[in-house]
C-alpha cells in the first residue's frame, strides 16, 4: 500500500462527500483539530507514571473526541450523520470539577509553563482556542457546521488549563505568575467562606 495518493496535488483535498481547496475554511478547521492532537499526544509522552494515569485516561479520550470531531467538521453529505455528542462535554465538565478540588488555590493570571508537560498542555490549550475561532468563523459563514464541536472546544481549553496546573502541582513545580497581574480570581477556602456568609 502506498502512502502517497497525487489526488491532492492540485491543491484540493477530499471531505466526507466532496471535494474542496486545501486552503478552504472548513479544512483549516478540522486540520487545526488535528494539529491540537498532536500536541495532546506529545503531552502523553511527557506524562509518566501512575501519577497520572487518570489525566493519560483523560487525554486518549479526548485524542479519540477530536478525531470524531474534525471528521465531523469534514462532513459534507447532504444527509449527515455526526460522531460527537454531547456526552463528552458532560465529561469535561465532571472531569474539570474534580481537579478543580485538586488545584492550590488560584488568584491571579499565571504565564504558560512549568514543566514540560504543563507548557505542552498550555500549547495545546491554544491551539484549541484557535480550532474554535475558527470553527465559529465556518459557522458564520452559513456552512453546517454541528455546533457541539464549537461547544466541546470552548470546554475542552478550560480543562486542558486545568490539565496543566494539575500536573505542576503533582510535580511539585508552582505556576508561574503573571507579575503585574491583580488578583483577579477568587478560589480560596477564605473567598468561599466569603460568599457562603452572603448567601446566608
Amino acid at each position: 500500500m502506498k502512502i502517497y495518493t497525487k489526488t491532492g496535488d492540485k491543491g484540493q483535498t477530499s471531505l466526507i462527500g466532496g471535494r474542496v481547496d486545501k486552503d478552504s475554511l472548513r479544512v483549516e478547521a478540522y486540520g487545526t483539530m488535528d494539529e491540537l492532537n498532536s500536541f495532546i499526544g506529545k503531552a502523553m509522552t511527557e506524562l509518566a507514571g501512575e501519577k497520572f494515569a487518570d489525566l493519560l485516561a483523560d487525554l486518549e479520550a479526548i485524542q479519540n473526541e477530536l478525531f470524531d470531531g474534525g471528521g465531523d467538521l469534514a462532513n459534507v453529505m447532504k444527509e449527515r450523520h455526526y460522531k460527537l455528542s454531547d456526552e463528552p462535554i458532560e465529561v469535561l465538565e465532571q472531569r474539570i470539577d474534580a481537579l478543580m478540588e485538586e488545584a492550590p488555590p488560584l488568584e491571579k493570571f499565571i504565564l504558560p509553563g512549568g514543566s514540560p508537560a504543563a507548557a505542552t498542555l498550555h500549547i495545546a490549550r491554544t491551539v484549541t482556542r484557535r480550532a474554535e475561532r475558527l470553527t465559529v468563523t465556518l459557522m458564520k459563514a452559513e456552512e453546517e457546521v454541528p455546533a457541539t464541536v464549537q461547544r466541546y472546544l470552548n470546554r475542552l481549553s478550560d480543562y486542558l488549563f486545568v490539565a496543566a496546573r494539575i500536573v505542576n502541582a503533582r510535580l511539585g513545580v508552582p505556576d508561574n505568575e503573571y507579575v503585574r497581574s491583580a488578583k483577579v480570581f477568587r478560589t480560596g477556602k477564605k473567598d468561599k467562606k466569603k460568599d457562603k456568609k452572603k448567601e446566608d
